[in-house]
Formats: structure tokens, C-alpha cells, sequence
């Protein structure tokens, strides 16, 4: 079995960061490989110094299968997913929010929240499928993952990618990296955006 994300080089990765025009940035997670560590969670609370019970990014565990009969070898999995903000094409966020708090950056997609502006509501953690949006309660505002903007500003990636022991995580071109998989996996895995299309139009990918 190769090593996760083995087709997909530096080169290739740096050609889809440098791409000029409108672009949306996207994490890749390989979850044949992810092992549940929890090192990308960790990362990123010390990227980001965020307080107790605030993560940006989360993992949960999958259970798929059944195991009916003790005689007979169980059919059940674990998957690990770790849970990003999706930075979505169409944020449900960004349209709950009263104040105009949340921003969709055209030049990468990245979703953002002023905190200058936000009142803390919590409109946006009820209006997000996926429950992103948290609640700081030092500091009185929402927050959320940023994908790191202060280090793609110095041409790094976000923390969680850089950190995953498993190299399971890939950050690039949402259209580039789809490319990429579907030219070198098609074969072996199912590609698409965590729970299918949706009317937010999520942006991160998943494959197992």
C-alpha cells in the first residue's frame, strides 16, 4: 500500500498556492490514513492560543459496520475525521450573522470573523451544519479556524497540515487538489465533499 498522499508532490502543492486569479484554499484529509492522534487539534490550539473548550479543529471517530455474531469475524471500522471549518462556497455563517461580522475573502475563499465586530450571538454556531463556529466566552466573541491566514500571508501552511504525523493532510486549490485525486485514486477511493452536496457548498475534501 502506498504511503498517503504519495502522488502528490511538493511541486505540485506549491503550483496550486502560487495559482494568480480568484481561488479557493482547501485542506485534503486522506482518512485511510489518518490514525486519530490528535496532533492537528493540538497544533492548532497552539497556533491559534485558544482558551480551554475552544478548538478549531476537532477529530471524531466513525463507527461503520456491524458485529452480529461472536462466531463470525467482526465487519466493523473506525474512521477518524478530523473536522475543520469547510470555508464554504455558500457560508450559512456568514448569512446568520446580524452585523456583517463574517467575510468570505475572494482572493482565497478563506471565511473569516472580525472580532472587532462580532457581538457573540451565536447566530452563526446555529446557522453552520457542521457546528464550527465556537464561542469564546473570555473574550466574549465567536471564533473559528482561519486556515492559518497569518502564515499562508508568509507563504506557509496552515499548522494542522504541517504537524499531521500521518501525512494525511494536503493544502491547496480546492480544483487542483480534486484534479489530483481523481487522476490518482479513482481507482481505489470515493471522492467528495463530507456529506455529499450540500446547500453550503463545503469546500474541504475527504477520501477513504
Amino acid at each position: 500500500m502506498p504511503e498517503a498522499g504519495a502522488f502528490i508532490t511538493e511541486e505540485m502543492i506549491q503550483a496550486s498556492i502560487a495559482k494568480k486569479g480568484p481561488k479557493q484554499y482547501t485542506i485534503w484529509v486522506d482518512l485511510e490514513y489518518c490514525v486519530g492522534c490528535n496532533a492537528c487539534t493540538m497544533a492548532c490550539k497552539a497556533e491559534n492560543n485558544t482558551p480551554v473548550g475552544v478548538d478549531y479543529n476537532r477529530v471524531i471517530e466513525v463507527e461503520v459496520g456491524e458485529f452480529k455474531d461472536p462466531a463470525e469475524k467482526p465487519g466493523v471500522r473506525v474512521y477518524f475525521v478530523p473536522m475543520p471549518c469547510m470555508h464554504c462556497g455558500k457560508p450559512a455563517c456568514m448569512a446568520a450573522c446580524p452585523v456583517g461580522a463574517i467575510t468570505k475573502r475572494k482572493e482565497d475563499g478563506v471565511v473569516l470573523i472580525n472580532k472587532d465586530k462580532c457581538i457573540g450571538c451565536r447566530y452563526c454556531a446555529w446557522a453552520c451544519p457542521y457546528g464550527h463556529p465556537q464561542f469564546n466566552a473570555e473574550a466574549k466573541v465567536m471564533e473559528k479556524c482561519t486556515l492559518c491566514v497569518h502564515r499562508l500571508e508568509k507563504g506557509l501552511k496552515p499548522a494542522c497540515v504541517d504537524t499531521c504525523i500521518a501525512r494525511t493532510r494536503f493544502f491547496g486549490e480546492v480544483n487542483d487538489l480534486t484534479k489530483l485525486i481523481r487522476e490518482k485514486r479513482a481507482e481505489r477511493v470515493s471522492l467528495g465533499f463530507i456529506g455529499g452536496k450540500t446547500a453550503t457548498d463545503p469546500s474541504v475534501l475527504y477520501t477513504k
